[in-house]
């Protein structure tokens, strides 16, 4: 399993903009990157903009900035970054407390493996 520690974005509902919430913490595990890669290939050979990849909250080793709470939901989401058509993913996923979208910064799929 692949470890990820990103800067962590929080965004409650009806706000105008997503503020830092620090970092969060969580495993990519080696079906989920194969999965990733795979997709990454699909997408170079489809229309589709983006990847969508249901985590199994259990086995993600989640941790959130400290004082936030547990998550309800988390993807992994994948596109092709524009400038070089590179696979990149973020964690998207929303606070089990009040529903509002919390999503990671961006990592190239090929640093996982």
């Amino acid at each position: 399993m692949n470890t990820m520690t990103l800067d962590c974005w929080n965004k409650p509902q009806g706000a105008e903009r997503s503020t830092s919430i620090g970092l969060i913490s969580f495993r990519v595990s080696e079906a989920a990157h194969l999965e990733l890669e795979k997709a990454e290939e699909q997408l170079h050979a489809t229309p589709e903009k983006d990847y969508m990849l249901d985590m199994n909250m259990a086995d993600m080793e989640l941790e959130t900035p400290e004082g936030f709470g547990p998550l309800s939901d988390c993807q992994l989401r994948l596109y092709l970054r524009q400038d070089d058509l590179r696979g990149q993913f973020h964690l998207v996923g929303h606070r089990a407390k009040d529903g509002s979208l919390v999503y990671s910064n961006a990592v190239m799929v090929d640093q996982l493996g």
